[in-house]
């Protein structure tokens, strides 16, 4: 279940809410006037989630590239690989 806390609490009560995304590794949602506003969470939290759209966006493009036919055998990407290093 999400954590839900108002404007005023994050004012009031940062120390908490610091706390709590460092323990849990969870966001805390900040509303304003009633309505969703914020995402609130720790920095390591965020480089992971950030970590990984990255990774799911590399990961995209393989597939499209699979998919468009841009594929090259194993041999020949180790080679290009290996002469790169070289330089």
């Amino acid at each position: 279940m999400p954590t839900i806390r108002s404007s005023a609490d994050l004012r009031n009560s940062y120390n908490e809410i610091s706390t709590f995304c460092h323990k849990y590794s969870e966001p805390v949602f900040i509303t304003k006037n009633g309505k969703g506003d914020l995402a609130v969470m720790s920095i390591e939290a965020y480089e992971q989630l950030a970590g990984r759209c990255e990774l799911y966006s590399l990961i995209q493009e393989g597939m499209d590239d699979l998919a468009a036919g841009k594929t090259r055998p194993f041999s020949e990407a180790m080679a290009d690989i290996r002469s790169r290093r070289e330089r």
